[in-house]
């Protein structure tokens, strides 16, 4: 199993858990069209775990 530490160190997965002793406002961005996502960041200590692999990469 790989620990990614450095920065722009990216993971994708179906299904992430994320783990953090601060979480930031919750920003919501435009994916593609009318398409929306939501983004978080993460502070001091964060870990994400994927539970659920990708079922088909693109």
């Amino acid at each position: 199993m790989s620990t990614y530490t450095k920065a722009g160190d990216t993971i994708k997965g179906d299904k992430i858990i994320a783990e953090a002793r601060q979480i930031g406002k919750i920003v919501i961005i435009n994916k593609s069209g009318r398409h929306k996502a939501q983004r978080i960041s993460l502070k001091d200590n964060a870990k994400c775990i994927i539970e659920r692999e990708l079922r088909f990469i693109k």
